[in-house]
């Protein structure tokens, strides 16, 4: 072999790596981009951000001409650089042409612009989308033949590779997103939490949220209207249910201004109000309601307040546009400590807890991780997981927990000791 020879074989390995790792960064980049940072960047007018969500778009078909491109490059340099090593070292060039290769393809066409790429997906997707569409289109036609074979092949084996299969649903995909940069600190616990609750509505149901009729504060218009006015007065609700003869006989809904407008045209007199009269109608919602569902529904009503049935249509308790939204924000509290009615954290980690405590509600305060699925309050969950209603002093463990009953009143766990993992406790 010749001197030019052996130079134009040289520079045609060490051109042919550079291809091989532009085609190995440009899949990495092309397939870490956040696609919406592209969609972003192309609402704005960016044409290369177009072109990115049109590769992206078929990913399938990007990925067949990214891996033949790079695969003709490979097995090319490493074809001449077999042949070089051949003329100079004879049979034992095949052994020295597989080292250098080897280490030249791994460093220089796999890790370093891999490595580039992944610190810097948006960037270098941008820059290389234009050369990319160019491969995309000349290689289309093996690309589709070669997909072709690999379609059939795989469905010979039974497997699933409809185009329209997906193995995560927008939703679970921003939850996984969100959970991610959660634990890369990029994104708080309340935050989190946040961005959650609004994913968690199209799971949730009215009655997952509603006040259960044994904590709902409802007037009886058997009662004195002053007695009346002075239970309005003294709750701290400004709709309030009434109910006549039977408590499950919901005849309408109370509102305070309305008492305090009637009160005032009648010079501060309550005697001789018609409370029913000021009531409005009563709204009533099945418990299976969705809370995307509800919350539309509030917002095209212009109401607050509904009341939740069974399928027997009992009253089981009232749902507020409060206890929705609160599912998104969270409990108010102050700038400093995480408060919610019925948590009582100890000095030694563990926390007394009412057993109506919502689960949802205890893992969002201390960033615990129990179970929603099975019960909506801790006694539920207890009672469900001990598949029978425990005695006071009765401890389980369940899900890495400790629970310790402490207080019950006939069938009803009203109060328990939780003691979580060692690392949650840590971690608090």
């Amino acid at each position: 072999m010749s001197e030019t020879t052996l130079l134009i074989s040289v520079g045609s390995v060490f051109f042919l790596l550079i291809f091989s790792g532009f085609f190995s960064g440009s899949e990495t980049a092309l397939t870490a981009t956040s696609r919406a940072r592209m969609h972003a960047l192309e609402r704005d007018g960016s044409k290369r951000a177009g072109v990115v969500n049109g590769l992206i778009e078929y990913r399938e078909r990007l990925i067949g001409a990214i891996l033949l491109g790079n695969n003709l490059v490979n097995i090319l340099a490493s074809a001449i650089a077999t042949s070089v090593f051949l003329d100079l070292f004879g049979e034992a060039g095949v052994v020295y042409a597989t080292l250098v290769m080897t280490t030249l393809v791994l460093i220089f066409a796999e890790v370093l612009p891999k490595t580039y790429a992944i610190t810097n997906p948006d960037r270098m997707a941008l820059a290389v989308s234009p050369l990319i569409r160019i491969a995309v289109f000349a290689f289309a036609p093996i690309t589709s033949a070669v997909q072709f074979i690999v379609r059939r092949t795989l469905r010979m084996v039974g497997a699933n590779i409809d185009d329209g299969a997906e193995v995560l649903s927008a939703h679970e995909e921003l939850r996984g997103a969100i959970d991610l940069h959660h634990k890369e600190g990029g994104v708080g616990r309340d935050d989190r939490h946040m961005l959650g609750g609004i994913l968690d509505l199209r799971d949730l149901q009215v009655d997952d949220v509603m006040i259960h009729r044994k904590n709902m504060q409802a007037l009886s218009l058997d009662d004195d209207p002053k007695d009346l006015v002075e239970q309005v007065l003294a709750s701290p609700y400004t709709r309030i249910p009434l109910w006549e003869d039977d408590p499950d006989n919901i005849v309408g809904v109370l509102h305070a201004k309305d008492l305090l407008r009637a009160l005032i045209s009648h010079d501060g007199d309550p005697t001789g109000l018609d409370i029913k009269g000021l009531a409005t109608e009563a709204w009533f919602v099945p418990e299976t309601t969705s809370l995307v569902e509800q919350l539309n529904t509030f917002r095209q009503r212009k109401s607050h307040f509904a009341l939740v049935v069974d399928e027997y249509g009992s009253i089981m308790g009232l749902v507020t546009l409060e206890d929705i939204i609160e599912e998104i924000v969270g409990e108010i509290s102050d700038e400093h400590d995480v408060e919610v009615k019925g948590l009582r954290p100890q000095p030694d980690g563990t926390c007394n807890v009412d057993g109506t405590l919502a689960v949802r509600d205890l893992n969002r305060a201390l960033d615990w991780e129990l179970p929603e699925e099975e019960a909506i309050t801790v006694a539920g969950l207890v009672i469900h997981e001990a598949q029978t209603i425990p005695e006071v002093g009765q401890t389980f463990s369940f899900y890495g927990y400790k629970f310790q009953v402490l207080r019950r009143h006939r069938n009803q766990v009203t109060a328990l000791k939780i003691t979580p993992p060692r690392k949650a406790m840590v971690a608090e």
